[in-house]
């Protein structure tokens, strides 16, 4: 599981770096994962790190890259 979410988190960093700020509708879309549980357990990986901005807008929440 620990291998599943890292490789996860990978996946949302790439997305990040090419794209900058983005909400997790784009995130699920772009990384392609299945599940909020999944992307979520990866957003916690990289915020645990301190790679990851976040702020919420209009019910929304996006993410960056630190």
């Amino acid at each position: 599981m620990v291998k599943l979410i890292g490789t996860n988190a990978g996946l949302v960093w790439r997305a990040l770096s090419k794209a900058g700020r983005m909400s997790v509708k784009e995130l699920k879309k772009e990384t392609k994962l299945r599940t909020d549980k999944e992307l979520f357990a990866a957003i916690g990986w990289l915020a645990k790190e301190g790679k990851l901005e976040s702020e919420e807008k209009d019910s929304e929440i996006y993410f960056w890259l630190s």
